[in-house]
């Protein structure tokens, strides 16, 4: 069974226009999107930057696109992110508290680059965890880099933070999912870098037996998975995030590499921030991962090129195998 994540770039200027772009055809960046999910050909993916619209139009829209490439997803998961979603307060101190900054995520419109979930198999129970506030974390870095007015307020999750069970033969399969905030844009207080920690934190705490809600998580096969925006040696942000879940005793990190043999899975400017590996699958310690890789192709060649692989996003998305059914 093949697990992906993509942090795609499918997100517009404004609600309703990805839509647009998706349903009117034509558009060269969702095209070389398409092209990228249809050559990983995952079982289940998770993908980031991609906007939320009530109705999940949108991601049907792009769901019938794949089924067109030939990749049918007949499952899907959107639930509306924190993106975008005002919190009435001047988060960044700026004497204003209604832009894009003072979100509960960075966001110009309510839904701006969320996240989903496409399956070949049926979604089962959902726990969404987007709606926990920062300063309710234990241990939470909230009272020392925020406002007062916004500590009540202001939630963890700067795009979403999902346990969602696929319902595979043998499963179920959960999915830690999430979006953590990029550990920069922010000041002296290092706001942002805290949050990204306690982002990654959260999901730490949660493999430990901590819950914010309802009963303590016990399932046996899942995978921390999703944008974690953190390199482990190089970049910006706080390591004891990221080190709380790579050395965590439930988790291995395969480290998937492209085909050159780095493991960078954003190509960004040279030389700051530079390519960083910041997209992660982190499987259970008990799942027999038998490949994995991040699709970042280096030539013209082939089914997806590396022009269409750029065009899609700056990202690459990162898939591994796993033996399965795990018995």
């Amino acid at each position: 069974m093949r697990i992906a994540s993509f942090h795609t770039q499918l997100t517009r200027d404004g609600p309703g226009l990805l839509l647009r772009d998706i349903t009117r055809g034509g558009d060269a960046q969702i095209a070389a999107s398409v092209a990228v999910i249809v050559a990983a050909g995952a079982d289940v993916i998770v993908l980031q930057e991609v906007d939320f619209d009530a109705e999940g139009a949108a991601l049907a829209a792009l769901s019938r696109d794949l089924e067109a490439a030939g990749l049918s997803y007949p499952h899907r998961l959107a639930l509306r992110p924190n993106t975008g979603w005002p919190t009435g307060v001047d988060i960044d101190g700026d004497g204003r508290s209604w832009r894009a900054r003072d979100g509960h995520g960075y966001g110009h419109f309510n839904g701006q680059g969320g996240m989903a979930v496409l399956s070949r198999y049926p979604i089962g129970a959902v726990r969404d965890f987007s709606g926990m506030v920062w300063a309710d974390l234990p241990g939470s870095a909230a009272p020392a880099v925020l406002p007062e007015a916004a500590l009540p307020v202001l939630r963890l999750a700067s795009v979403a933070a999902w346990d969602v069970a696929v319902e595979v033969p043998g499963g179920p399969l959960h999915l830690l999912a999430l979006h953590a905030t990029p550990p920069v844009f922010d000041g002296p207080e290092d706001r942002n870098g805290w949050r990204n920690a306690d982002e990654l934190r959260f999901w730490a705490m949660y493999l430990d037996g901590w819950s914010p809600a309802g009963l303590p998580f016990a399932a046996r096969d899942f995978a921390v998975i999703g944008t974690l925006n953190v390199d482990p040696e190089r970049g910006e942000g706080r390591p004891e995030g990221l080190r709380a879940l790579l050395d965590h005793p439930r988790l291995q990190d395969v480290v998937p590499r492209r085909p050159g043999g780095g493991t960078e899975t954003a190509d960004w400017p040279e030389p700051v921030p530079g390519d960083l590996r910041v997209d992660y699958i982190l499987p259970a310690t008990g799942l027999a991962v038998t490949g994995a890789g991040v699709l970042w192709p280096e030539g013209e060649e082939g089914a997806l090129s590396a022009s269409v692989a750029a065009l899609a996003s700056d990202h690459r998305l990162v898939w591994i195998d796993v033996d399965w059914p795990r018995d």
